[in-house]
């Protein structure tokens, strides 16, 4: 009888769809905060309005898989993806913040490329999320988790270029450090974004 009067499959895909748009706005902000390095402030506005408006999303979303009798696939799994999405912009967020935080005056072409590779992983979650209303033709799902899997391991090799051309080339100790934790930062985003493509991968691999 319960079952009967909650609510079957929810909105749960344009949930991930709008929470997918915000990605992708976050990045391409985060991606001209670092490419062109002015504006500073603006561009982090603007990102923490979107991940203020991913977070009300991802609360909607286990509010309501809370609510929903049958989903559209496991629980755990919507979980997953939805706390997954999330921790991407949490992310960029941390690094708008570190650039005010460490009073950053400069950049270089490495962290430009880095945010970069973190545009195109964004984009392809936000494609690759859009798909999910049809995992019987898992194709092209599948294509788009390999392509985010390749701008990670992208991002790892510029990142270990990049600290190898910052600790022989940098004097300033605290451009160092800086720089650092603004890689590592960048270079995690591409790993989040990882794992929402895994774990669309397993959803698809168990319902096509």
């Amino acid at each position: 009888m319960l079952g009967r009067l909650m609510p079957r499959e929810g909105k749960f895909f344009d949930l991930f769809n709008a929470h997918a748009e915000r990605i992708v706005e976050g990045s391409r902000e985060l991606a001209a905060m670092i490419g062109n390095f002015s504006e500073l402030e603006a561009h982090a506005q603007r990102i923490d309005t979107a991940e203020r408006a991913a977070d009300k999303i991802t609360h909607e979303c286990i509010t309501l898989l809370h609510k929903t009798f049958i989903t559209p696939f496991d629980r755990d799994q919507i979980h997953q993806l939805i706390t997954s999405m999330d921790d991407i912009l949490d992310l960029i967020q941390d690094v708008a913040e570190s650039v005010a935080l460490y009073d950053l005056r400069r950049v270089t072409p490495e962290a430009k490329q880095l945010a970069e590779i973190c545009q195109m992983c964004c984009e392809r979650v936000r494609t690759v999320v859009g798909l999910l209303t049809n995992v019987k033709r898992p194709d092209a799902i599948l294509k788009l988790c390999e392509e985010i899997d390749r701008l990670e391991s992208d991002a790892d090799r510029v990142m270990r270029a990049a600290l190898s051309k910052l600790f022989r080339e940098e004097n300033d100790l605290k451009q160092v450090m800086k720089l650092r934790v603004i890689y590592d930062l960048l270079e995690t985003i591409t790993d989040r974004c990882e794992d929402v493509a895994n774990v669309i991968e397993g959803i698809v691999l168990e319902n096509s």
